[in-house]
């Protein structure tokens, strides 16, 4: 048996102050057969307690004994709280009941006197049966010719709503709520028995946080925030009384909708019950008894909503988590358990979300110059060697109010559009599709061909247009894949730094050719993309990938959160880390749990990301001592606003359609891009190319300000010169 803590005396009343003491088992039956059998005629009751074996709410029990056991040890539903990474910042809850535990030294006095004074006032002297209730109750009941009392005591109300909550069938539901004689009876046997396992204080702890008071508040610590803004704790006289009036009929006495004529009668009516049982006097009723009901209502975040239902600007982030936290098999063998577990099962979530970074992402993309109608530009920032997301910036509001949206960017489509409102996943999450990145993909083969032991000098004559051995559809160069480069100053002999830093297309088409475009794609998969089309499904396939020459020029999808962690994995020497929102996760027992530690194994030898660093440093600058960058890199706006090193990739696709820029430092990862996500053949026009660009310049210098500069670390001689 355990222990039993030392059980608490609600001030004002003494547990043995009655002056005659609780029946017996045999007798509270006895009366209880008595007078219900006058008052009702209930025949069901003289069943023997074999006949109950079948009526338990979950099957399988077959005795009150073995039951009771399981209404003690009943968990409600909890309420999970998310933070932003300094443990303080609320990024949303999740509930499908809002409800959280406080032990009971967390309710004020006066909150449990007037929860025992509306609903159980002989709480402490009975043992979960109250005999005089129950002849007061029938005789009400007879007289009024209806049922205007109850006779169910805090115990029995317990056990009730626990046993609806262990129900696992709707028949389990109305078994344990249907108004019938032989529910009654076995309410009373199992609350004598819980009364037997269970101390008064913890029964009337497990109720104050089980009972219902209306507006989604399920608890006591619900309540006191819902109808008050406070903690238990704080609640005073005329607030407990109100809330402790709720429970009976919580819509009827509502005093939030209503003009609240019912609920101060109500509230009056457990005030002057306080004065009956002596928990208070009748000059400090009087004193409330005049007064208003004075509310200062909360209605708290669900599900990445602000607060009163007001858009959060951690919206996207706090749905990236939940699609996150979907995928974990630690909560749940399908996505809808995982779910289930995370609106009910109380846990306290540490998120990698930065909110000073989460404001400057918001700002700079909100910033930046777009079609306000069209398209979405979002930035990515992540910390390198953990594979923690620190923000998501996206010129959109997590909202599921479209009503006020523009139209739909596609013509065919008769419907409001996605902007400035919307829940989808923009930037990624879960199993959704994502936009074509442009010559950010030449980082795949660069990265198969160093791992293959190209060295980064590795020189190739790049024409302005090259025919391949890539099979093509078109007529062009006689069937064969023969891309061009963006300007014809790009010709020459190149380089994987001058190829990479001005993004030769030619370049790197001989470059796949040579390498094989197999290995190209391998080198993705390793990097963490999915192929998120049946095209490139079809194109990635086994015996497909190794002619998948264009795939160096990025025709496949990917999504920003997926492609920003690819160069994530560059800044860690190597290091690939799944995206991680994740900081702690705290069970309700205080556990934390490992789900929220980082996932991270070596996938590239460190020389071969440090020689990607030093080419990808091209990009942004055009002269460095012992680098042989070429003449110009096609984003040293993005050196020039950060004011440091940069390594990176810049990408836009055919006709202008999306535009990207991926950069890194030791510290810190930024993606950042523009498109249209209703209609992908929108372009984001010439005027936007350098957007992406500038936004992660401008991240850059605003969140590494004041830091110091850590220099990347070089390649080793072999892989820069293939000595």
């Amino acid at each position: 048996m355990r222990d039993r803590p030392r059980q608490h005396r609600v001030p004002g009343l003494s547990t043995h102050g009655s002056d005659e003491p609780g029946p017996s088992a045999e007798g509270v039956y006895a009366l209880l057969r008595t007078s219900l059998l006058a008052g009702l005629a209930i025949a069901a009751l003289l069943f023997p307690l074999a006949a109950m074996a079948g009526l338990s709410a979950k099957a399988g029990f077959n005795s009150i004994d073995t039951l009771s056991v399981a209404v003690t040890e009943t968990d409600p539903p909890l309420t999970s709280y998310v933070y932003a990474a300094d443990g303080e910042t609320l990024v949303s809850l999740f509930y499908d009941e809002f409800r959280r535990h406080v032990n009971l030294d967390e309710v004020a006095p006066v909150m449990q006197q007037a929860m025992v004074s509306a609903e159980d006032a002989r709480f402490y002297t009975h043992n979960g049966v109250d005999y005089r209730g129950i002849v007061r109750a029938m005789v009400a009941n007879n007289s009024s010719g209806g049922v205007q009392q109850g006779a169910s005591t805090i115990t029995m109300q317990y056990v009730r709503g626990a046993l609806q909550l262990n129900a696992e069938t709707i028949d389990e539901v109305i078994a344990a709520t249907e108004q019938t004689a032989v529910r009654k009876l076995r309410e009373a046997r199992l609350a004598m028995a819980v009364e037997e396992q269970l101390t008064k204080d913890e029964i009337l702890e497990r109720y104050l946080n089980q009972a219902y008071f209306g507006h989604n508040a399920y608890g006591i610590f619900a309540a006191a925030q819902v109808y008050f803004s406070k903690h238990p704790s704080d609640l005073n006289l005329q607030e407990s009384a109100t809330l402790a009036g709720l429970v009976q009929a919580p819509s009827a006495y509502d005093p939030i909708t209503s003009d609240q004529t019912q609920a101060l009668a109500r509230r009056n009516w457990v005030l002057d019950r306080m004065v009956d049982i002596d928990y208070l006097s009748h000059g400090d009723a009087s004193q409330v008894r005049g007064l208003p009901i004075e509310l200062d209502v909360s209605d708290p975040p669900n599900s990445c909503i602000g607060i009163e239902g007001t858009p959060s600007e951690f919206g996207f982030f706090c749905d990236y988590f939940r699609r996150w936290w979907r995928e974990q098999d630690a909560f749940g063998a399908t996505p809808a358990e995982r779910e289930r577990e995370l609106r009910q099962g109380g846990y306290t979530i540490i998120t990698t979300l930065d909110p000073e970074l989460q404001t400057m992402a918001n700002k700079h993309v909100n910033n930046a110059k777009s079609d306000e109608s069209k398209l979405a530009h979002g930035a990515v920032v992540m910390e390198p060697g953990t594979g923690r997301v620190k923000a998501l910036g996206l010129n959109r509001v997590f909202s599921y109010d479209q009503k006020h949206n523009g139209p739909h960017s596609n013509p065919s489509f008769d419907r409001k559009g996605n902007y400035p409102n919307t829940v989808n996943p923009v930037l990624g999450g879960g199993a959704e599709g994502g936009y074509q990145a442009g010559s950010t993909f030449k980082i795949f083969t660069m990265l198969a061909a160093l791992d293959a032991g190209y060295p980064l000098d590795y020189n190739i004559h790049s024409p302005n247009r090259v025919a391949t051995s890539f099979v093509s559809a078109t007529t062009a160069c006689g069937g064969r894949w023969c891309p061009k480069n963006g300007s014809a100053a790009m010709a020459g002999n190149r380089d994987m730094w001058s190829g990479f830093g001005m993004s030769v297309n030619t370049y790197f088409a001989q470059l796949i050719d040579r390498v094989g475009a197999d290995k190209a794609v391998e080198m993705a998969e390793r990097m963490g993309l999915q192929w998120r089309s049946e095209g490139d499904a079809y194109y990635a396939s086994e015996e497909r990938r190794s002619g998948w020459g264009p795939f160096t020029l990025g025709v496949s999808d990917v999504q920003p959160i997926e492609m920003t962690n690819v160069f994530n994995t560059l800044a860690a020497d190597g290091l690939y880390c799944e995206p991680l929102p994740a900081l702690r996760i705290i069970d309700p027992e205080g556990h934390d749990l490992d789900a929220a530690s980082p996932r991270c194994h070596q996938e590239l030898d460190a020389d071969v990301a440090r020689a990607a660093t030093d080419a990808g440093r091209c990009v942004t600058e055009t002269e460095r001592k012992g680098a042989q960058c070429g003449p110009w890199g096609t984003s040293k706006v993005v050196g020039t606003l950060a004011g440091r090193p940069i390594a990176g990739k810049s990408g836009t696709t055919d006709n202008n359609r999306a535009s990207w820029f991926l950069g890194y430092t030791p510290q810190l990862t930024v993606g950042a891009f523009m498109a249209d996500p209703d209609y992908i053949f929108n372009p984001v026009g010439t005027g936007n190319t350098s957007t992406s660009k500038e936004t992660v310049g401008k991240i850059f210098r605003d969140a590494l300000k004041g830091e110091k500069v850590i220099p990347f670390k070089p390649p080793s001689r072999d892989i820069m010169y293939g000595d």
